[in-house]
């Protein structure tokens, strides 16, 4: 399983692609930000946000994309530029019909290191172990989007595998209904 892991913001989106499967360590395929100038309109940002991401899908081809939920921060200003780069990322995979899920900070923080609480340099310690990498991913955005990505292929795989055992429960038997 390929997942790209999102981090939105209008300033920085952290993208990263992670792959593997149950069973076997997970491997960065690539990570990288997206940075738009602070003094772009709101409309430029956002398409600019939008042609990186798309460019990633086409290149990276993921499975699934996993992107932070947005569901509170002091600072409404920043909630709204980040909730936009999010939906902008749900809008291009949902255009492609690829499968999106979406993740707290704390889901993602205890994926990754066991603590729903964990800062920043915990989760980039984390990642760069679970990874493997030599050096740890920066800005911080890159991290997270790994980190998200990683949480998804562990969670994701469970509760899609969950998903379709339940569905299949509910299947009427053939031998029931002859």
């Amino acid at each position: 399983m390929r997942v790209l892991g999102v981090d939105p913001g209008l300033t920085r989106c952290g993208l990263g692609v992670v792959e593997g499967r149950a069973g076997s360590p997970p491997r960065m395929v690539t990570a990288d930000v997206i940075r738009t100038p602070a003094d772009f309109s709101i409309g430029r940002r956002l398409v600019a946000i939008e042609q990186v991401i798309e460019e990633w899908l086409d290149r990276t081809n993921p499975d699934s994309v996993a992107i932070e939920r947005v569901f509170s921060q002091h600072n409404v200003r920043t909630v709204m530029g980040t909730a936009q780069a999010g939906a902008i990322a749900i809008a291009c995979a949902a255009r492609r019909g690829i499968p999106i899920a979406l993740h707290t900070p704390s889901e993602v923080k205890a994926a990754v290191t066991g603590n729903g609480r964990a800062d920043k340099t915990q989760v980039t310690v984390m990642v760069t172990s679970i990874l493997r990498l030599v050096d740890r991913p920066r800005p911080a955005d890159v991290a997270d989007a790994l980190a998200l990505a990683i949480c998804h292929l562990w969670r994701g795989g469970a509760e899609q595998r969950m998903a379709t055992a339940l569905a299949a429960a509910r299947q009427p038997s053939r031998c029931a209904a002859r």
